[in-house]
């Protein structure tokens, strides 16, 4: 492979790398803005964060399932962590953060 395809090949790698980072990053912030206050102590019975026991039966319906719970609020939980500014985005990585500290 020559130079200047190999750095054609870089760039959007680092890019993909960039956003990638940026999208956790985001998922990180909006959960401790909005989910950690009930899912570190478990308030009304929100799966604490990384307890995979938790976790799975909720887990076995699906991430699709997860996120429109989280959207559109489900039992003692508010639609968007109770945040109506939040976008399917924002609320979708927050979730993808708590279901990456399970793995």
């Amino acid at each position: 492979m020559n130079k200047t395809l190999a750095r054609l090949c870089v760039v959007p790698a680092l890019m993909m790398a960039a956003t990638l980072s940026h999208a956790a990053d985001k998922g990180t912030e909006v959960y401790n803005a909005n989910c950690a206050m009930c899912h570190v102590p478990g308030l009304a019975n929100a799966p604490k964060f990384g307890d995979k026991a938790a976790w799975e039966p909720r887990m076995a319906a699906g991430k699709a399932a997860l996120l429109k719970s989280a959207l559109a609020g489900k039992g003692a939980m508010p639609a968007k962590g109770g945040n109506p500014k939040l976008t399917e985005e924002e609320v979708g990585a927050a979730l993808d953060h708590m279901l990456a500290a399970l793995k």
